[in-house]
């Protein structure tokens, strides 16, 4: 993998400016892909806008590409737009609903080649912890299976909202590297290897 898999800990399009200003710069992306697939049932349109408005303040163009159900990832037209994009952004706090949407299929196949052609992916809160596998289930704290994306990691995502109680129990549920990432925080993988931003939590080795 040569490209840059970026995992923010929460608040899409507004809690990670500076570090995605770095890492659109370090791609040579002047536009970005932003799927909200995982707020399919809530709202969003609302992070559609926050993007529009985001990609204003960093300088970049922002085309929006509703995937929100499986038939629509199965489209060749939409893998095509994400194979091509140098940037993708994937926002939403649903991440059983991102994992059923794109696992095995083709538009998941183009995202691995965003990264193979050296390309920037970023996922944010429940969408970064759809990424890993093991997956957080945000109904009870337990594991399940992810996307893979970024395999033998296990991430708490948007951890400020989290009882101390349900983060414990899922920390002793734990059977992979575990990582606590509170909205600001994030873990960014490049060929180099990872970087902490903002001092996430990370219990054993980085995969």
């Amino acid at each position: 993998m040569t490209g840059t898999i970026a995992l923010q800990g929460g608040g899409p399009f507004v809690a990670n400016d500076d570090l995605d200003r770095r890492l659109l710069a370090s791609v040579g992306a002047d536009k970005v892909v932003v799927l909200p697939t995982a707020d399919a049932f809530e709202r969003p349109d609302r992070l559609v806008a926050a993007s529009m408005n985001w990609g204003e303040r960093l300088g970049v163009d922002v085309e929006a590409l509703m995937v929100l159900r499986r038939g629509e990832a199965m489209e060749v037209g939409a893998a095509n737009v994400v194979r091509d994009a140098r940037a993708v952004y994937f926002v939403g706090d649903q991440p059983m609903h991102l994992r059923s949407v794109l696992k095995d299929t083709p538009l998941f196949d183009a995202l691995r080649d965003v990264l193979t052609n050296g390309g920037l992916v970023v996922a944010t809160g429940g969408s970064a912890a759809a990424m890993c596998d093991p997956m957080v289930d945000p109904r009870g704290g337990a594991f399940t299976l992810g996307l893979g994306l970024v395999p033998n990691l296990a991430l708490v995502t948007e951890a400020e909202g989290w009882s101390p109680e349900r983060l414990h129990r899922t920390r002793k549920l734990a059977n992979t590297t575990f990582a606590v990432l509170r909205t600001g925080d994030a873990l960014v993988r490049t060929a180099a290897g990872w970087e902490n931003v903002g001092g996430a939590e990370i219990h054993g080795d980085l995969p």
